[in-house]
């Protein structure tokens, strides 16, 4: 059994983009934090990214799991 790092890689990218998409969220009214952004809710968008890029990498995992198992249950011919 090898080890995946896109397992854990993307556990932290979802919940990182999950903790920064939910703060983009609670400050989605203060205009005077986004003001050095040009009003655009950075937290907010780049949280999403990073949630979107985690499970991303969740998919991938997953896919490769499937693959293993498949790969190793259907004899090998010489």
């Amino acid at each position: 059994m090898q080890l995946d790092v896109r397992l854990p890689m993307g556990m932290m990218f979802v919940i990182i983009g999950v903790i920064l998409s939910l703060y983009g969220l609670i400050t989605w009214s203060d205009a005077e934090m986004y003001q050095r952004s040009l009003g655009y809710n950075v937290n907010l968008w780049w949280g999403l990214f990073l949630a979107a890029f985690g499970a991303a990498m969740l998919l991938l995992a997953r896919r490769a799991a499937i693959r293993a198992k498949r790969d190793a249950a259907t004899p090998q011919t010489p």
